[in-house]
């Protein structure tokens, strides 16, 4: 079966959904998204939204800020892009109904860490991500061209003369057995499908966030860039049998300590800073201070806000405050235990400053792509402000390079002998999933070696072997496409991590802890990669200016 549309917007975070707004004006737009509406990482972000709002000199020092935190390996013209355009982008999500946090009538803004000012809004406390995509999705619904396909996932990017002209969809919905493909034709096609935390066993990113928009661009054949730099959240609740529940950098900001088990401050031993230091740099912190000393299990780290006297902490972090007093825990009374969890993305699909990637007809933006606006250290809440810049700019260069109709797919996607995986081939492969994802942990996290890596690659290819036999005996199911997204992810991450030998922003090397300017002051590049289902056919990897 195939169809037409004229844009097609794989992902519904902040940076999909602001660009369906923009395409929606001049034509009809579909957007897929693998659950239901607001299911993103957008929809999880608790810090906040970074924007300039007092004029040009604040304008300035974010951009500086985010130069800095990018650790020498920001691309300056796209923070500028950023800082610049960001105020204008805020503002028309304010006028489209987002609510945030107000003092006297006035934006109440915050400061976090790494940040020279505040400029930090947030909405309901601790809701900002909440917020804001609530209110892009409501807007958008009113608009008649924009169309959503929930419960829906790609599978596929249709390439002809290198220029993407089609994806496969099929359902995502985990009860549903048809996996038949349908196929989409479309002038231009926006990956919008945010990051790949569940690459790894320790996470803030939801169940979705598997990487698959960064797979199916790298199996088109388009470049990767900064695979290297996944950056840890310092603070994420380490209850046993509780998901890593994100404790906001927000806690800190507003005069969170950091305690080891001995109840030590302990971050001015690793920068003057303290708990506002470079997320990088708190977190490997964390990492040192819990390592255990001996085989046994590791030590505890804490947040302490018990001397903070002078705020409602649980009106400040609603959302927070709730989920502790469901285990037993208030911000005002206790110490709460706190581990590193992957956070955030800073690689992904190479893009310029307009999302358009190495393949004509392809664009991306937001945490699934790479404009270098984040260098080797995620500024902390830019992340927000990022999806809706570079969304509205993809869609402009979409508007801009379109061709006059949509491209012909005369047939539509072959319809394979469909074959649902049983219940003993889903539980074999979940065990094949959470042995790749502990594994990326251990070589691939925090603190990397040389050895470690070499073992990460190895133990990956052993199980994109056994992964590769369900795909061999045509088994579909949107577990599977999930794991061929994790070994793609998780296979340019080990190589991008064996390349760069310095430690540099959230990449550090524990054999090479020293940056090295002269070699590595520049971006990993994966081109020609044409990976295969599993992500074994890998191209080159490079070092290149931006």
């Amino acid at each position: 079966m195939a169809e037409n549309i004229d844009y097609l917007i794989i992902g519904a975070g902040v940076a999909g959904l602001r660009a369906a707004i923009s395409l929606a004006n001049h034509g009809q737009v579909l957007v897929v998204t693998k659950e239901s509406l607001g299911e993103s990482n957008t929809h999880y972000a608790q810090g906040g939204i970074a924007v300039a709002t007092e004029g040009q000199e604040d304008i300035q020092l974010h951009l500086e800020d985010t130069m800095a935190a990018g650790d020498g390996l920001v691309f300056r013209p796209a923070a500028k892009v950023l800082v610049e355009e960001g105020p204008l982008r805020v503002a028309e999500l304010i006028e489209w109904g987002a609510g945030f946090d107000r003092l006297n009538g006035q934006l109440l803004r915050t400061r976090e860490a790494a940040h020279s000012h505040p400029r930090i809004l947030h909405a309901h406390g601790d809701a900002t991500g909440a917020e804001i995509s609530r209110s892009l999705v409501e807007f958008a619904r009113t608009h008649p061209r924009i169309h959503f396909a929930e419960w829906t996932m790609a599978t596929a990017l249709i390439v002809a003369d290198n220029r993407a002209i089609a994806a496969d969809l099929v359902s995502a919905n985990p009860r549903a057995n048809d996996c038949t493909p349908k196929r989409v034709s479309a002038r231009a096609i926006l990956l919008a499908s945010g990051g790949a935390g569940q690459v790894y066993s320790d996470t803030t990113n939801p169940a979705v966030a598997t990487g698959d928009g960064i797979a199916l661009a790298a199996r088109a054949g388009a470049e990767l860039a900064d695979m290297e730099f996944y950056q840890f959240h310092p603070t994420a609740l380490s209850l046993p049998g509780v998901p890593r529940f994100l404790l906001s950098e927000a806690l800190r900001g507003e005069g969170a300590y950091l305690r080891n088990d001995r109840g030590e401050r302990f971050m001015e031993r690793y920068h003057p800073s303290l708990e506002l230091a470079p997320r990088d740099v708190v977190a490997r912190a964390v990492a040192r201070e819990g390592m255990s000393e001996g085989s046994g299990a590791d030590r505890p780290v804490y947040l302490d806000m018990r001397h903070v006297h002078d705020i409602d902490l649980p009106r400040r972090f609603p959302g927070i405050s709730l989920f502790l007093k469901e285990h037993g825990l208030t911000l005002h009374r206790d110490l709460i235990p706190v581990r590193p969890a992957a956070h955030y993305l800073m690689g992904g699909i190479r893009t310029d400053l307009d999302g358009r990637t190495s393949l004509r007809g392809l664009y991306a933006a937001g945490e699934a792509a790479c404009t270098g606006v984040h260098g080797a250290n995620r500024l902390a809440s830019n992340s927000l402000l990022e999806g809706l810049v570079f969304g509205a700019r993809a869609a402009d260069a979409m508007l801009e390079d379109a061709s006059g109709s949509v491209s012909n797919v005369a047939e539509a996607s072959p319809e394979p002998a469909i074959k649902p995986m049983d219940n003993t081939d889903e539980s074999l492969l979940d065990l094949l999933v959470q042995q790749l994802r502990r594994m990326m942990w251990r070589t691939a996290g925090l603190l990397r070696d040389e050895q470690t890596l070499r073992e990460g690659l190895s133990e990956r290819d052993a199980i994109a072997a056994s992964v590769t036999r369900f795909v061999q005996q045509g088994k579909t199911s949107r577990q599977l496409f999930e794991a061929q997204s994790l070994l793609a992810v998780s296979h340019a991450i080990l190589l991008a991590s064996s390349a760069r030998k310095e430690s540099r922003g959230a990449h550090f090397r524990e054999d090479h802890p020293h940056r090295d300017d002269l070699n590595f002051r520049k971006h990993s590049i994966l081109k020609n990669s044409a990976l295969d289902q599993t992500g074994h056919k890998i191209g080159q990897l490079s070092f290149e200016e931006w």
